[in-house]
Protein backbone atom coordinates (compact mmCIF):
# COMPACT_ATOMS: atom_id res chain seq x y z
CA UNK A 1 0.00 0.00 0.00
CA UNK A 2 1.15 3.50 -0.79
CA UNK A 3 -0.82 6.47 0.43
CA UNK A 4 -0.15 10.17 0.17
CA UNK A 5 -1.69 11.75 3.23
CA UNK A 6 0.09 15.07 2.86
CA UNK A 7 0.14 15.71 -0.89
CA UNK A 8 -3.26 17.39 -0.99
CA UNK A 9 -3.52 21.06 -0.04
CA UNK A 10 -4.05 22.07 3.53
CA UNK A 11 -6.58 24.83 4.07
CA UNK A 12 -5.15 28.20 3.06
CA UNK A 13 -4.44 30.71 5.81
CA UNK A 14 -7.19 33.02 4.54
CA UNK A 15 -9.66 30.15 4.55
CA UNK A 16 -8.51 29.08 8.02
CA UNK A 17 -9.08 32.58 9.38
CA UNK A 18 -12.50 32.72 7.74
CA UNK A 19 -13.41 29.36 9.24
CA UNK A 20 -12.35 30.46 12.72
CA UNK A 21 -14.45 33.59 12.35
CA UNK A 22 -17.38 31.39 11.28
CA UNK A 23 -16.91 29.23 14.40
CA UNK A 24 -17.00 32.27 16.66
CA UNK A 25 -20.07 33.55 14.81
CA UNK A 26 -21.79 30.18 15.26
CA UNK A 27 -21.06 30.18 18.99
CA UNK A 28 -22.52 33.66 19.28
CA UNK A 29 -25.68 32.54 17.47
CA UNK A 30 -26.37 29.51 19.65
CA UNK A 31 -29.91 30.00 20.96
CA UNK A 32 -30.35 30.33 24.70
CA UNK A 33 -32.22 27.63 26.58
CA UNK A 34 -35.92 28.42 26.82
CA UNK A 35 -37.75 28.37 30.14
CA UNK A 36 -39.81 25.18 30.41
CA UNK A 37 -43.20 26.86 29.99
CA UNK A 38 -42.06 28.76 26.90
CA UNK A 39 -40.40 25.67 25.44
CA UNK A 40 -43.58 23.62 25.78
CA UNK A 41 -45.58 26.42 24.15
CA UNK A 42 -43.15 26.64 21.22
CA UNK A 43 -43.11 22.85 20.80
CA UNK A 44 -46.92 22.78 20.68
CA UNK A 45 -46.95 25.53 18.08
CA UNK A 46 -44.40 23.65 15.96
CA UNK A 47 -46.59 20.54 16.09
CA UNK A 48 -49.53 22.54 14.76
CA UNK A 49 -47.41 24.24 12.09
CA UNK A 50 -46.05 20.92 10.84
CA UNK A 51 -49.60 19.66 10.35
CA UNK A 52 -50.79 22.89 8.74
CA UNK A 53 -47.92 22.97 6.23
CA UNK A 54 -47.84 19.22 5.46
CA UNK A 55 -44.31 19.21 6.82
CA UNK A 56 -42.09 16.74 8.66
CA UNK A 57 -39.13 17.41 10.94
CA UNK A 58 -35.93 15.44 10.44
CA UNK A 59 -33.09 15.92 12.90
CA UNK A 60 -29.49 14.82 13.24
CA UNK A 61 -28.23 12.94 16.29
CA UNK A 62 -26.04 15.92 17.17
CA UNK A 63 -28.72 18.60 17.54
CA UNK A 64 -30.42 19.63 20.80
CA UNK A 65 -32.14 16.67 22.55
CA UNK A 66 -35.41 18.62 22.68
CA UNK A 67 -35.36 18.85 18.88
CA UNK A 68 -34.55 15.15 18.54
CA UNK A 69 -37.48 14.24 20.77
CA UNK A 70 -39.81 16.63 18.96
CA UNK A 71 -38.91 15.09 15.59
CA UNK A 72 -39.84 11.64 16.84
CA UNK A 73 -42.97 12.85 18.62
CA UNK A 74 -44.30 14.39 15.40
CA UNK A 75 -43.65 11.43 13.12
CA UNK A 76 -40.27 12.61 11.85
CA UNK A 77 -36.91 10.98 12.30
CA UNK A 78 -33.56 11.28 14.04
CA UNK A 79 -30.62 9.91 12.10
CA UNK A 80 -27.41 10.56 10.27
CA UNK A 81 -27.38 12.76 7.17
CA UNK A 82 -28.23 9.99 4.70
CA UNK A 83 -30.97 8.54 6.90
CA UNK A 84 -32.47 12.02 7.20
CA UNK A 85 -32.46 12.52 3.43
CA UNK A 86 -33.88 9.08 2.69
CA UNK A 87 -36.62 9.51 5.28
CA UNK A 88 -37.60 12.83 3.74
CA UNK A 89 -37.67 11.30 0.28
CA UNK A 90 -39.94 8.44 1.37
CA UNK A 91 -42.27 10.56 3.51
CA UNK A 92 -45.49 11.93 2.04
CA UNK A 93 -44.88 15.43 3.43
CA UNK A 94 -44.22 18.10 0.81
CA UNK A 95 -42.08 20.21 3.15
CA UNK A 96 -39.01 18.91 4.96
CA UNK A 97 -37.62 20.80 7.94
CA UNK A 98 -34.00 19.73 8.34
CA UNK A 99 -32.38 20.33 11.73
CA UNK A 100 -28.69 19.90 11.07
CA UNK A 101 -26.02 21.67 9.06
CA UNK A 102 -26.33 23.05 5.57
CA UNK A 103 -24.90 20.13 3.60
CA UNK A 104 -27.60 17.98 5.21
CA UNK A 105 -30.29 20.29 3.90
CA UNK A 106 -28.66 20.12 0.47
CA UNK A 107 -28.55 16.31 0.63
CA UNK A 108 -32.25 16.21 1.51
CA UNK A 109 -32.99 18.50 -1.44
CA UNK A 110 -30.93 16.35 -3.83
CA UNK A 111 -33.12 13.34 -3.01
CA UNK A 112 -36.35 15.36 -2.94
CA UNK A 113 -36.05 18.01 -5.65
CA UNK A 114 -39.82 18.41 -5.90
CA UNK A 115 -40.19 19.16 -2.18
CA UNK A 116 -39.61 22.33 -0.19
CA UNK A 117 -36.64 21.95 2.16
CA UNK A 118 -36.37 24.42 5.05
CA UNK A 119 -33.67 24.83 7.68
CA UNK A 120 -33.83 26.68 11.00
CA UNK A 121 -30.59 28.47 10.09
CA UNK A 122 -28.92 28.31 6.69
CA UNK A 123 -25.74 29.69 8.26
CA UNK A 124 -25.22 26.42 10.15
CA UNK A 125 -22.04 25.27 8.42
CA UNK A 126 -19.60 22.36 8.79
CA UNK A 127 -15.83 22.54 9.15
CA UNK A 128 -15.41 19.80 6.54
CA UNK A 129 -17.51 21.80 4.09
CA UNK A 130 -15.79 25.10 4.87
CA UNK A 131 -12.38 23.47 4.59
CA UNK A 132 -13.07 22.13 1.11
CA UNK A 133 -14.00 25.02 -1.20
CA UNK A 134 -15.40 23.66 -4.45
CA UNK A 135 -13.09 25.69 -6.69
CA UNK A 136 -9.92 24.66 -4.83
CA UNK A 137 -10.95 21.03 -4.64
CA UNK A 138 -11.88 20.98 -8.32
CA UNK A 139 -8.49 22.43 -9.27
CA UNK A 140 -6.76 19.74 -7.23
CA UNK A 141 -8.80 17.05 -8.98
CA UNK A 142 -7.95 18.57 -12.36
CA UNK A 143 -4.26 18.28 -11.49
CA UNK A 144 -4.67 14.50 -11.08
CA UNK A 145 -7.03 13.50 -13.90
CA UNK A 146 -5.92 9.87 -13.76
CA UNK A 147 -7.51 9.42 -10.33
CA UNK A 148 -11.10 8.59 -9.42
CA UNK A 149 -12.64 11.25 -7.18
CA UNK A 150 -14.47 10.00 -4.08
CA UNK A 151 -15.94 12.47 -1.60
CA UNK A 152 -17.49 12.06 1.80
CA UNK A 153 -21.17 12.97 2.14
CA UNK A 154 -20.15 15.79 4.52
CA UNK A 155 -19.53 18.21 1.67
CA UNK A 156 -21.38 20.86 -0.28
CA UNK A 157 -23.52 19.97 -3.27
CA UNK A 158 -20.91 21.69 -5.46
CA UNK A 159 -18.15 19.37 -4.22
CA UNK A 160 -20.40 16.35 -4.61
CA UNK A 161 -21.03 17.40 -8.21
CA UNK A 162 -17.28 17.28 -8.91
CA UNK A 163 -16.97 13.71 -7.60
CA UNK A 164 -17.27 10.34 -9.31
CA UNK A 165 -18.53 8.76 -6.09
CA UNK A 166 -20.16 10.12 -2.93
CA UNK A 167 -19.94 7.88 0.14
CA UNK A 168 -20.88 7.82 3.80
CA UNK A 169 -18.66 6.60 6.62
CA UNK A 170 -20.69 3.38 6.75
CA UNK A 171 -20.07 2.38 3.11
CA UNK A 172 -16.77 4.15 2.38
CA UNK A 173 -14.59 1.10 3.00
CA UNK A 174 -16.68 -1.19 0.79
CA UNK A 175 -16.75 1.24 -2.13
CA UNK A 176 -13.06 2.13 -1.93
CA UNK A 177 -12.20 -1.58 -1.72
CA UNK A 178 -14.31 -2.19 -4.84
CA UNK A 179 -12.50 0.59 -6.71
CA UNK A 180 -9.13 -0.69 -5.48
CA UNK A 181 -9.97 -4.17 -6.78
CA UNK A 182 -10.57 -2.57 -10.18
CA UNK A 183 -7.11 -1.00 -10.05
CA UNK A 184 -8.27 2.57 -9.52
CA UNK A 185 -6.27 5.20 -7.66
CA UNK A 186 -8.24 7.65 -5.58
CA UNK A 187 -8.55 11.29 -4.68
CA UNK A 188 -10.38 11.47 -1.35
CA UNK A 189 -11.99 14.47 0.24
CA UNK A 190 -12.39 16.14 2.55
CA UNK A 191 -11.70 14.39 5.88
CA UNK A 192 -8.08 13.30 6.12
CA UNK A 193 -8.62 11.10 9.19
CA UNK A 194 -11.44 9.12 7.62
CA UNK A 195 -9.47 8.88 4.39
CA UNK A 196 -6.37 7.62 6.19
CA UNK A 197 -8.45 5.03 8.04
CA UNK A 198 -10.03 3.77 4.82
CA UNK A 199 -6.67 3.69 3.03
CA UNK A 200 -5.19 1.59 5.82
CA UNK A 201 -8.16 -0.78 5.81
CA UNK A 202 -8.19 -1.30 2.04
CA UNK A 203 -4.57 -0.81 0.94
CA UNK A 204 -5.69 1.72 -1.66
CA UNK A 205 -3.47 4.40 -3.20
CA UNK A 206 -5.24 7.56 -2.05
CA UNK A 207 -4.50 11.26 -2.22
CA UNK A 208 -6.14 12.82 0.83
CA UNK A 209 -7.53 16.32 0.97
CA UNK A 210 -6.44 17.79 4.29
CA UNK A 211 -9.79 18.61 5.89
CA UNK A 212 -10.98 17.60 9.33
CA UNK A 213 -14.05 17.71 11.55
CA UNK A 214 -13.90 20.38 14.24
CA UNK A 215 -15.31 17.92 16.79
CA UNK A 216 -13.51 14.66 16.05
CA UNK A 217 -10.12 16.23 15.38
CA UNK A 218 -9.94 17.29 19.04
CA UNK A 219 -10.06 13.86 20.68
CA UNK A 220 -6.83 13.06 22.52
CA UNK A 221 -5.25 9.59 22.64
CA UNK A 222 -3.19 10.18 25.79
CA UNK A 223 -6.18 11.36 27.78
CA UNK A 224 -8.38 8.61 26.31
CA UNK A 225 -5.86 6.03 27.50
CA UNK A 226 -6.01 7.51 31.00
CA UNK A 227 -9.82 7.34 30.97
CA UNK A 228 -9.66 3.71 29.83
CA UNK A 229 -7.39 2.94 32.77
CA UNK A 230 -9.95 4.49 35.13
CA UNK A 231 -12.72 2.37 33.55
CA UNK A 232 -11.01 -0.87 32.49
CA UNK A 233 -14.27 -2.61 31.58
CA UNK A 234 -15.55 0.19 29.38
CA UNK A 235 -15.78 -0.27 25.63
CA UNK A 236 -14.46 2.55 23.45
CA UNK A 237 -16.57 3.70 20.50
CA UNK A 238 -14.82 5.94 17.96
CA UNK A 239 -15.98 7.67 14.82
CA UNK A 240 -13.35 7.29 12.05
CA UNK A 241 -13.18 11.08 11.58
CA UNK A 242 -10.98 10.98 14.70
CA UNK A 243 -7.15 10.95 14.60
CA UNK A 244 -5.59 7.52 14.01
CA UNK A 245 -4.05 7.48 17.50
CA UNK A 246 -7.60 7.63 18.91
CA UNK A 247 -8.96 5.09 16.41
CA UNK A 248 -6.20 2.69 17.50
CA UNK A 249 -7.70 2.59 21.02
CA UNK A 250 -11.23 1.75 19.86
CA UNK A 251 -13.22 -1.41 20.43
CA UNK A 252 -15.63 -0.28 17.70
CA UNK A 253 -14.92 2.13 14.85
CA UNK A 254 -17.84 3.26 12.74
CA UNK A 255 -20.53 5.69 11.69
CA UNK A 256 -22.97 7.22 14.14
CA UNK A 257 -25.48 4.50 13.29
CA UNK A 258 -22.92 1.75 13.89
CA UNK A 259 -21.83 3.25 17.21
CA UNK A 260 -25.46 3.45 18.32
CA UNK A 261 -26.09 -0.13 17.33
CA UNK A 262 -23.03 -1.28 19.25
CA UNK A 263 -24.23 0.24 22.52
CA UNK A 264 -27.19 -2.10 22.84
CA UNK A 265 -25.62 -5.12 21.12
CA UNK A 266 -22.37 -5.28 23.10
CA UNK A 267 -22.19 -6.98 26.47
CA UNK A 268 -20.86 -3.99 28.39
CA UNK A 269 -22.40 -1.55 30.83
CA UNK A 270 -20.01 1.36 30.30
CA UNK A 271 -18.97 3.03 27.05
CA UNK A 272 -16.49 5.78 26.24
CA UNK A 273 -17.79 7.61 23.18
CA UNK A 274 -15.59 9.59 20.78
CA UNK A 275 -18.04 11.55 18.71
CA UNK A 276 -20.29 14.57 19.19
CA UNK A 277 -21.89 14.71 22.64
CA UNK A 278 -25.33 15.02 21.04
CA UNK A 279 -25.42 11.31 20.32
CA UNK A 280 -25.34 10.44 24.04
CA UNK A 281 -29.02 11.39 24.27
CA UNK A 282 -30.08 8.66 21.87
CA UNK A 283 -27.64 6.16 23.37
CA UNK A 284 -29.05 6.73 26.84
CA UNK A 285 -32.62 6.40 25.56
CA UNK A 286 -31.85 3.08 23.91
CA UNK A 287 -29.86 1.72 26.85
CA UNK A 288 -31.08 3.50 29.99
CA UNK A 289 -29.24 1.14 32.34
CA UNK A 290 -25.86 1.71 30.75
CA UNK A 291 -23.30 4.43 31.39
CA UNK A 292 -21.90 6.66 28.66
CA UNK A 293 -18.75 8.73 29.07
CA UNK A 294 -17.62 11.40 26.63
CA UNK A 295 -14.13 10.78 25.25
CA UNK A 296 -11.72 13.51 26.37
CA UNK A 297 -10.77 16.50 24.28
CA UNK A 298 -9.05 18.31 27.13
CA UNK A 299 -5.57 17.72 28.52
CA UNK A 300 -2.01 18.90 28.05
CA UNK A 301 -2.23 18.44 24.29
CA UNK A 302 -5.68 19.98 23.88
CA UNK A 303 -6.35 23.25 22.09
CA UNK A 304 -9.66 23.73 23.93
CA UNK A 305 -11.28 22.46 27.11
CA UNK A 306 -14.40 20.86 25.67
CA UNK A 307 -14.79 20.58 21.93
CA UNK A 308 -16.95 17.49 21.64
CA UNK A 309 -19.88 19.40 20.24
CA UNK A 310 -20.47 21.17 16.94
CA UNK A 311 -21.27 24.89 17.30
CA UNK A 312 -23.11 24.88 13.98
CA UNK A 313 -25.34 22.00 15.09
CA UNK A 314 -26.03 24.01 18.23
CA UNK A 315 -27.40 26.86 16.08
CA UNK A 316 -30.52 24.77 15.54
CA UNK A 317 -33.14 25.88 18.04
CA UNK A 318 -36.85 25.43 18.59
CA UNK A 319 -37.46 29.11 17.83
CA UNK A 320 -35.64 28.71 14.54
CA UNK A 321 -37.84 25.77 13.58
CA UNK A 322 -40.93 27.76 14.48
CA UNK A 323 -39.71 30.72 12.43
CA UNK A 324 -38.86 28.76 9.29
CA UNK A 325 -42.36 27.27 9.32
CA UNK A 326 -44.18 30.53 9.96
CA UNK A 327 -42.08 32.66 7.59
CA UNK A 328 -41.10 29.92 5.11
CA UNK A 329 -37.52 31.05 5.61
CA UNK A 330 -34.28 29.12 5.34
CA UNK A 331 -35.19 27.42 2.07
CA UNK A 332 -32.51 25.24 0.46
Amino acid sequence: MKTYPYDAPIMSNDNRIATQMNIEYAKAKMPADLPRAERLMVEENIKQLLKAHNAVLVAHYYVDPFIQDLALATGGCVGDSLEMARFGQAHSAQTLVVAGVRFMGESAKILSMEKTVLMPDLEAECSLDLGCPADEFSAFCDAHPERTVVVYANTSAAVKARADWVVTSSVGIDIIRHLHTNGEKIIWGPDRHLGKYIAAETGTDMLLWQGSCLVHNEFKATELMQLKEEHPNAKVLVHPESPDSVVALADVVGSTSKLLQSTHEMDADTFIVATDLGILHEMQKRSPNKRFLAAPTAGESASCKSCAFCPWMAMNGLKGIEQCLTQRSGEV
